[in-house]
């Protein structure tokens, strides 16, 4: 079970069940994770966010203009230090354990844990909450219920491809969960299994109807997708934007439309 922060006399509690308390609204916020990034910016948040990860490039001003302190993984401690955040805001799947853990010995982070669609719609609503933003981020959350409540769906069998050497995302992902939604059966069988590596040989005895290969994080090109046609030719191998797929953000606003026009282009 996983907890979202409830506002009780300033007091957060995130989905680690890690709890901070302020005596005033952060006003110095960093954000290690793409999707979130993007998130507070939406909620106009952008004179607070003062940090963001090289990764954070939606959208692209954001990108150009404010200090990124490395990678999701490979944060500069040092970096964040200097920029004296009062907020810094993370992901249990997305960030180093160690480095968060260490970031919590001086700052006051907060940590989201995000599985589906129900657990995105509770983060941004929380996000909201935690930022003095409620009121916006509500609007988002429910603008996105709505557009998934009039998706499209198709029984298909499905295999998503993250990386290469064969990766694929497995049913409890957050990436499983959308392709649930899509209504197609993702062929990794094991529920538990998030991430599991592939051969090829693997991937033509899952006998996948249609094969999505993400622009993310590895950018799949359609030398790739050439490649697996020839080897399963009776499979339908689409290239997809991954972010659509995998960001729990603001940008889920325009997924549900991405997947309805995908459901046309392969029937």
């Amino acid at each position: 079970m996983r907890y979202y922060s409830q506002i009780s006399a300033m007091l957060f509690t995130d989905a680690l069940k890690n709890t901070i308390e302020f005596k005033a609204y952060p006003k110095r916020i960093i954000s290690l994770v793409p999707s979130q990034s993007e998130l507070l910016w939406e909620l106009g948040l952008k004179n607070e966010i003062v940090g963001i990860t090289k990764f954070c490039i939606h959208p692209k001003i954001m990108f150009e203009t404010v200090t990124r302190v490395g990678g999701t993984k490979t944060l500069s401690i040092e970096k964040i230090r200097v920029l004296k955040p009062d907020l810094i805001i993370g992901n249990k799947e997305e960030n180093d354990r160690t480095q968060i853990e260490a970031l919590q010995k001086e700052f006051k982070v907060w940590m989201s844990d995000i599985y589906n669609l129900e657990d995105a719609l509770k983060t941004i609503d929380a996000i909201g909450e935690l930022t003095d933003t409620a009121r916006k981020a509500k609007d988002i959350s429910a603008s996105v219920k709505i557009s998934f409540d009039s998706l499209s769906t198709s029984k298909k069998s499905v295999l998503y491809l993250i990386w290469k050497p064969y990766m694929a995302a497995g049913k409890a992902t957050f990436i499983g969960d959308m392709i649930h939604r899509i209504g197609w059966e993702n062929v990794i069988e094991k529920k538990d299994s998030r991430y599991p590596e592939l051969t090829l040989e693997n991937i033509k005895q899952l006998a996948p109807e249609i094969i999505l290969l993400s622009s993310e994080p590895f950018s799949f090109k359609q030398k790739h997708a050439d490649e697996l046609q020839a080897a399963l030719p009776n499979a339908k191998i689409v290239l997809v934007d991954g972010e659509l797929f995998s960001w729990y953000g603001s940008r889920l606003l325009k997924s549900a439309a991405y997947f309805n026009e995908l459901l046309r282009s392969i029937a």
